[in-house]
């Protein structure tokens, strides 16, 4: 089993404003502002399973995944889980040297086997696509992750894997730091203003899609030649239309993905938000914009659409949505927390730097001692 030390519910604020003044009791909260110092890794007892997830259909993580499962398994003693297309690797299956440990691994299916509930540490090696898929076994509270740098981008991964021993022993040892990445709770609800029969009465609709999202549910045009049409609406109330190519709702994690190159700002995963950014509107003021974590949105298509919108989630699972179907998003109480190489803080403007090249540029040269300022020299 593990714990941390100061998970997603942190200490309250101070609720109290003047002599006088404070806010209402609210036993429902669950978002509050907390030191990310604070933020470090602990165990309740040793962590004995751990899953690994490697990027599939790269030769050149073979080797890696070869020595990590020799190490956790040899020396570490621990049991290690692996998905099952993983180990049915040619390059896995023929090699002899491998057999002994490749006999003592436990293998899963994703969406037939549930390992949720048995996985003390995630070990990610590969790209941001693993640490996402990582995510989608786990659609409740989720173990922490460490990942390793052995991929294309490398953005939610801060580990390099030549020290790797050295790394994984700390964090068996405890008291390593860690970023909570909140997670979006979506519900994909279909006919959700079906007709009973009798005016003025609706029944609710069917829920067929409930998912944890890490970076963002992506609305779009899909295959259509028209804008898209969908209305937005928070806590209930209608805020806007969105007209244009689509409509992205994010997490801050999901802020330097597609958001990003769609003009929203960048935001550190520890920022409790909810970002709301348009694909190419056809208005020149809609803006991205950012909504407090907590709130309900939900996106519908516009009574006037002219065709039906589609959605994704983290790039998954992409779906049609047509008149009285509704997507409702919110933030999830159970986040990603995924242990920093460094601290969070480093390691995001790290990250900055190296994948993004963020205010990457050459210095301006100084002026030299003898040289003064040309407005001293104009007459």
């Amino acid at each position: 089993s593990r714990s941390l030390a100061h998970f997603l519910h942190g200490p309250y604020p101070a609720t109290h404003f003047g002599p006088k003044a404070c806010i209402l009791p609210n036993p429902t909260s669950v978002m509050h502002i907390q030191d990310p110092a604070s933020q470090r890794l602990t165990w309740n007892k040793p962590p004995v399973n751990v899953l690994v997830i490697r990027k599939i259909r790269d030769e050149s993580l073979v080797e890696p995944f070869k020595e990590l499962c020799h190490f956790l398994v040899e020396e570490k003693g621990m049991l290690v889980f692996v998905e099952r297309r993983v180990v049915a690797d040619v390059s896995l299956t023929t090699d002899e040297t491998f057999a002994t440990i490749r006999k003592q691994l436990c293998t899963f299916r994703e969406g037939y086997d549930d390992i949720s509930h048995c996985i003390d540490l995630i070990i990610c090696l590969g790209g941001d696509g693993t640490l996402l898929y990582a995510s989608s076994l786990f659609q409740g509270s989720v173990p922490p992750v460490m990942a390793f740098h052995l991929g294309s981008l490398g953005f939610l991964t801060p580990f390099k894997f030549e020290s790797y021993k050295t790394e994984v022993a700390k964090v068996f040892e405890g008291n390593a730091a860690i970023t909570l990445r909140s997670r979006l709770k979506v519900k994909v609800v279909k006919d959700m203003l079906q007709r009973t029969g009798q005016p003025g009465q609706h029944e609710a609709g069917n829920i067929t899609l409930q998912m944890q999202v890490l970076n963002e549910v992506v609305v779009d045009r899909g295959p259509s030649s028209y804008l898209s049409n969908v209305d937005l609406y928070l806590d209930g109330r209608l805020i806007t239309s969105v007209q244009g190519d689509g409509v992205i709702v994010s997490t801050p994690t999901g802020s330097t993905a597609y958001a990003a190159a769609a003009g929203a700002s960048m935001i550190h995963p520890n920022v409790p938000a909810i970002m709301v950014t348009p694909i190419c509107p056809h208005s020149l003021s809609f803006r991205p914009i950012v909504v407090p974590a907590g709130v309900e949105l939900m996106i519908t298509l516009s009574p006037d659409a002219r065709n039906t919108c589609w959605v994704s989630f983290d790039g998954r699972k992409r779906q049609e949505i047509s008149h009285g179907d509704c997507i409702k998003i919110t933030t999830s109480c159970y986040p990603v927390p995924s242990i920093c190489c460094h601290d969070l803080v480093y390691d995001w403007f790290e990250s900055l730097a190296q994948c993004l090249h963020w205010n990457v540029r050459k210095k301006q040269a100084r002026l030299a001692d003898d040289v003064s300022d040309s407005s001293d020299t104009e007459n």
